[in-house]
């Protein structure tokens, strides 16, 4: 019987690897061997080294595009996990300890439904809902609300905000999702602890930052480099939402839109794979980074 284990074992893993490296690890290495051409996506290939990244480094959009994807690695992690933990907590603990077990607020139940309604839509269709909720003019949902002697707000056409739409339209698409995913980890949290923290007569500021936080951490580290690599995107609502695809005036550019227009609308293939190199290792820098340095040691329950 042992001799056959890893006969065994090969014959299901032979399948599934080999169409990772097919479909994953070739697609890199070629993306890898594009960055030192020229190609435009049509015609034959020519090599010109690192010249791709020396024009990257020139490149002012390239610059503006990292500070809004930075932007939003900054702002979209901590607002949205912090909101969700919140929403969570109501949803499972606010409500206080009674009969043996803790509740969460009155129509919890409800409002779980309705927090995980954004993750029901594609990130298309919140892009068109949400460029009519922030429209220019009398026929957006905003400026609809003022009355007519009041000067309409520009929101998407504005650069000062526009960035700032695309964050609050991210954090509200992206809540519902880890709300569940904090509620399913406080579920795991044993009612014992809960319960002594009751007894000694903790509140419920106290059970959320000395409990709640604390045993949820390794949850909460996963959320933040999720929420990160999500932050490293955003081409969907850029693309859709914006002036000129990143505009107006590069004020919502961001690194993937970069790399689908030259790709595909300025034919730069090579320029484009060079850009995705680089949000490449900026993505796995990020996610090593934090998990690097929110590093706990693991809490027993």
């Amino acid at each position: 019987m042992r001799h056959g284990k890893y006969p065994f074992i090969i014959g299901f893993l032979v399948v599934p690897v080999a169409l990772y490296a097919v479909f994953v690890v070739a697609a890199y290495v070629q993306t890898f061997q594009l960055a030192m051409t020229n190609w435009s996506g049509f015609g034959p290939i020519t090599y010109n080294g690192f010249e791709n990244f020396r024009k990257l480094w020139d490149d002012e959009l390239f610059w503006k595009s990292l500070r809004h994807n930075g932007y939003l690695l900054l702002l979209l992690p901590l607002i949205t996990i912090a909101i969700a933990l919140i929403f969570a907590f109501l949803l499972n603990v606010g409500g206080g300890y009674k009969g043996g077990a803790t509740r969460g607020v009155w129509g919890s139940r409800i409002y779980r439904v309705i927090f995980f309604f954004p993750q029901l839509l594609a990130l298309a269709i919140v892009a068109v809902i949400f460029g009519r909720v922030f429209g220019p003019d009398k026929s957006g949902m905003i400026n609809g609300l003022f009355p007519e002697s009041w000067q309409p707000w520009l929101f998407l056409a504005d650069e000062r905000w526009a960035m700032t739409c695309i964050l609050v339209v991210l954090i509200w698409q992206a809540i519902g999702f880890y709300v569940v995913l904090f509620s399913a980890g406080m579920g795991s949290i044993p009612q014992e602890i809960y319960e002594a923290a009751a007894l000694d007569g903790a509140s419920r500021i106290t059970l959320f930052f000395r409990i709640t936080v604390p045993l949820l951490w390794s949850t909460i580290q996963v959320a933040w480099v999720y929420l990160g690599i999500a932050a490293f995107d955003a081409f969907a609502l850029v693309n859709i939402m914006t002036v000129d695809r990143g505009g107006p005036n590069g004020a919502t550019s961001v690194l993937s839109l970069m790399i689908y227009r030259n790709a595909f609308e300025f034919s730069q293939a090579g320029y484009a794979s060079a850009i995705g190199v680089v949000l490449f290792f900026l993505t796995l820098f990020f996610a090593y980074v934090t998990l690097r340095f929110t590093r706990r040691e693991s809490v027993e329950v």
